[in-house]
């Protein structure tokens, strides 16, 4: 396979009959063998089966339904595994991504980049639900993880499949995805494409979603700056917080040796202490990281680097010197 486009859907039922047929008029265009991969996650209305009429007339259509409804960050997961393709593209189910964009991330792909992430910059929703936070979380975003980028929630990207492959999703990643291939080395580029109205169904996202984002912005900044070296930010916190206990703790004790201040009624005092028990808290949990981070690499042959090419012809091992 040349060419993968991988499709999360959740009830969309009166979308994914037209899109299936967009992307295959598309797909028909471009040179090559190609594939799309429509991953039902535990749809409750007819999608799984207006998608099942659809596969007679569409050779290259396969249908991958999950057990239940797992979330799209596990959707894309089951899609990457499955996707045969040395590229791949995924976009969403509900219409609002332009099929006829994808050779436009094709193209930039080709210019050496190993992810492309669509840009809409002209979107078709609601300003103060949809935009304004959207706006603002890509900028926080962009900021923390340091990979700049107009549009996080654009589902429309491409993808190298080497990329893909060394990217472990959990819980709601999928929002990250172009920050977590930059911590895999990948290069990344960014095109606009169309963005269309919804027209059929409702939106699974909503403002309830913010929360979410912050909490997992804070696994890939983790992900991203200490993955291999976790005693450098407990290990910071730890002494930190320690040192301000011991130094406040030998303020208290020369006020109560040579100034005879009394202690037991002063609040600082168990400020003091708390501050030294949770700095030797931070230390441990930095040092059982470590030990944690070590058992996963070397239990499962992990490596800590991300190789993009080797140049040079390979050493003859009968004859190093030739």
């Amino acid at each position: 396979m040349i060419l993968s486009v991988v499709i999360p859907v959740y009830n969309e039922e009166e979308n994914v009959a037209p899109l299936a047929r967009a992307v295959d008029k598309v797909l028909a265009g471009l040179s090559g063998p190609s594939e799309i991969l429509f991953i039902d996650d535990g749809s409750t209305d007819r999608t799984a089966a207006s998608l099942a009429e659809l596969i007679p007339e569409m050779p290259r259509l396969r249908v991958v339904r999950l057990r239940g409804n797992f979330g799209q960050t596990a959707a894309l997961a089951a899609g990457f595994d499955l996707a045969q393709g040395e590229v791949v593209v995924t976009l969403d189910g509900d219409l609002q991504n332009d099929p006829e964009d994808i050779p436009h991330l094709l193209a930039k792909l080709d210019e050496g980049y190993d992810v492309v992430s669509g840009w809409r910059r002209e979107r078709q929703d609601p300003f103060w639900s949809r935009r304004l936070p959207s706006r603002l979380a890509n900028a926080l975003i962009s900021r923390i993880t340091g990979v700049r980028l107009h549009d996080y929630g654009c589902m429309l990207k491409a993808y190298r499949r080497p990329i893909v492959k060394d990217l472990a999703l959990y819980g709601e990643m999928h929002r990250f995805l172009p920050a977590l291939a930059r911590w895999v080395g990948a290069s990344i580029a960014e095109v606009s494409v169309t963005h269309h109205p919804r027209r059929h169904g409702r939106s699974k996202y909503g403002l309830g979603r913010i929360l979410k984002v912050l909490l997992d912005l804070f696994t890939v900044k983790f992900l991203m700056s200490y993955w291999t070296r976790p005693i450098q930010i407990f290990g910071l916190f730890g002494l930190v917080s320690g040192g301000a206990g011991i130094v406040l703790s030998l303020i208290l004790g020369i006020q109560r040796l040579f100034f005879d201040v009394p202690l037991g009624n002063r609040p600082i005092l168990l400020l003091a202490v708390l501050l030294v028990v949770v700095g030797i808290q931070f230390i441990t949990m930095g040092l059982l990281a470590e030990m944690l981070v070590r058992t996963y690499h070397e239990s499962q042959g992990k490596p800590i680097y991300a190789i993009r090419e080797v140049l040079g012809r390979a050493l003859d091992k009968e004859h190093p010197s030739a």
